[in-house]
């Protein structure tokens, strides 16, 4: 996002130069903001409100409509919790009974409005005074600002201790770009983080998906959450919140989310391939609910460590996709090739786990031509690499 304040978009001027950079949405970008400079709006600020549009079209898919009317920064909206995550968190620990909370680590404010929107009073912090002042101007767009109070501030000051709950999402991208995987490079850093249910025992933790399980705190629940078949997070429920050792939820659902819960550490048994394959949700996998996945459907796995699920009658499961296989053969390029000739075969999906097989190459090396449409599978059964064709 250009460095014009969030504060300057919100004057009659700013307001006025959104509405034009709205009307131009989609134009050239140099031709768009030479109409903006056109209707004597300053180039800097043409620039802002032009860019801050842009977020704004993007930020549609996690906010819906509200974004129209809401502030960015381009960091901010990339790790920004969708919408329908960030309301079901919000119930949840309303449902709990926090009253108060402190959020440290807001970004752009989505955690915080969520639970402001289900009663509960938010301290807000936000180390970037940029980000900060985002988050206050869309507490100010939602109309909330009698529940939430924002705040540039150091989260590591802040005296959790004086609210009901902690919520913290730490900072996982570098000033200057990039993703940052190694827990201890979070901002605040992961010793810090992980010490906060010490503090306070009703502690949400939002985390990157792959976070390591051996990190999850003792007596916590880990729970991974997809959006539309998506994994978008890992947030650790500690202290009174935590209900079940691991959960997988997936939104959204037919009434609202599919939640899967269970151990984590449970085997599936393994057998036979079977006539149908299910490719579990990524929250499923992520959260080591496998297992259970299997279960729920009668079940196998075909090799021990991957995780392809078969069984020899369709069912109906919200937590995989399922898949008619009609051939199954080890892997061997050329009866591949000749098989999907046969078949007449021009436009492919490839799916793969446990294989080593790169989808682009092998799809060019397939020299695929044909009306008809395929799946197929690269996988392993009981350590053999084999290749699965599916409708």
């Amino acid at each position: 996002m250009h460095t014009v304040s969030p504060a300057l978009l919100r004057t009659p001027e700013g307001v006025t130069a959104l509405a034009a950079a709205t009307e131009v949405a989609g134009a050239d970008p140099l031709v768009a903001a030479a109409t903006l400079r056109a209707r004597g709006v300053p180039a800097d600020l043409a620039s802002a409100a032009l860019t801050q549009v842009d977020l704004r079209r993007r930020a549609v898919a996690k906010f819906g409509p509200a974004a129209t009317s809401m502030f960015f920064t381009r960091a901010g909206l990339e790790q920004a919790t969708r919408a329908v995550v960030a309301d079901r968190r919000a119930a949840r620990l309303a449902a709990a009974g926090v009253r108060t909370m402190a959020d440290l680590g807001c970004g752009v404010g989505s955690d915080a409005l969520a639970a402001a929107r289900a009663g509960i009073s938010v301290y807000a912090v936000d180390a970037d005074p940029v980000t900060a002042e985002v988050a206050a101007a869309n507490v100010v767009a939602a109309g909330l600002s009698d529940l939430v109070r924002v705040e540039c501030v150091d989260a590591t000051t802040v005296r959790v201790e004086d609210f009901d709950a902690v919520f913290a999402d730490p900072a996982r991208r570098r000033a200057g770009g990039g993703r940052v995987f190694d827990p201890k490079s979070y901002s605040p850093p992961w010793d810090f983080v992980a010490g906060l249910a010490g503090r306070v025992p009703r502690t949400v933790l939002k985390l990157a998906p792959g976070i390591d399980h051996d990190l999850l705190p003792p007596g916590a629940e880990g729970e991974w959450v997809s959006v539309g078949g998506d994994l978008v997070e890992a947030a650790f429920w500690c202290g009174p919140l935590a209900e079940v050792p691991r959960r997988a939820t997936l939104l959204p659902g037919e009434t609202g989310a599919s939640v899967l819960t269970g151990s984590g550490d449970a085997k599936a048994p393994v057998g036979p391939v079977g006539r149908f394959l299910y490719d579990p949700d990524p929250a499923v996998v992520r959260a080591h609910l496998v297992a259970e996945f299997a279960a729920s459907i009668g079940g196998r796995l075909a090799d021990p460590d991957i995780a392809y699920v078969y069984t020899d009658e369709p069912l109906a499961t919200p937590y995989g996709r399922r898949l008619e296989i009609t051939d199954v053969m080890p892997f061997s390029l050329k009866r591949l090739r000749a098989l999907l000739r046969e078949r007449g075969v021009g436009r492919l999906e490839i799916r793969k786990r446990g294989s080593a097989l790169e989808p682009d190459q092998l799809r060019r090396q397939l020299r695929l031509s044909g009306p008809e449409g395929a799946s197929i599978v690269l996988t392993r059964v009981l350590d053999a690499p084999v290749v699965i064709l599916c409708r």
